[in-house]
């Protein structure tokens, strides 16, 4: 296998399965979605694993004496024979899923953290994969601005449950008690050229309101 651009699909359509993806090289990391390969190298970057090891953390200590369990990337998920991905973080609360080597089904609540190159695989063929196996929660995950959108399993497909943006506090609706502090996850330097970025792009896209008189 070759390395192509992270989260998008091998150029060269190959059905793989289970047995095809063990013997890839270990030094390359793929996700296979209906048999189709897609190209997780390179690695993530600073941010996203700042964030990612932020909120596995939270969610280790939740869960400590529950029966629920955070297992942090990368770590095979194994849906089906053709279908395997890593999520950047998971809930798995039936222990007997839980392999040395995979996880052997569904985990109950995912957790992807975006980035250029992978928002529209996680907005599209993830969702679809994680309704598709019944993964009750799916949370996307923007680094900067902070944001978490809780998704939530209805049927099928999923809905808006909630989001949450810099200077509030997650509530999950699975794991109930959850109170994750999201300043406390977010925590990572910002250049002051971001942080004006920011105020700009806030800004309302019209002039102020004419007062009476104007």
């Amino acid at each position: 296998m070759n390395s192509f651009a992270m989260g998008q699909p091998a150029q060269s359509y190959e059905y793989s399965t289970w047995e095809d993806y063990q013997g890839w090289p270990d030094d390359e990391r793929w996700e296979l979605i209906d048999g189709q390969p897609f190209a997780m190298t390179p690695g993530p970057g600073f941010r996203h694993q700042d964030v990612c090891l932020g909120i596995g953390t939270e969610l280790r200590a939740f869960l400590r004496g529950k029966p629920c369990h955070a297992i942090v990337a990368p770590f095979d998920v194994k849906l089906s024979d053709a279908d395997i991905v890593q999520p950047d973080v998971l809930v798995v609360c039936d222990q007997s899923k839980i392999t040395d080597t995979h996880l052997e089904g569904a985990p109950d609540m995912v957790v992807e953290i975006g980035s250029p190159s992978t928002n529209s695989y996680d907005r599209t063929f993830k969702l679809s994969l994680y309704a598709k196996y019944g993964v009750k929660e799916y949370w996307l995950v923007t680094p900067y601005p902070p944001l978490i959108e809780v998704l939530l399993l209805d049927g099928d497909s999923y809905r808006v449950h909630s989001v949450f943006a810099a200077g509030s506090t997650l509530a999950s609706p699975t794991l109930q008690g959850l109170a994750m502090v999201l300043d406390d996850v977010f925590d990572f330097p910002v250049s002051e050229d971001e942080r004006v970025e920011e105020i700009r792009e806030s800004t309302p896209p019209y002039g102020r309101a004419p007062r009476s008189g104007d």
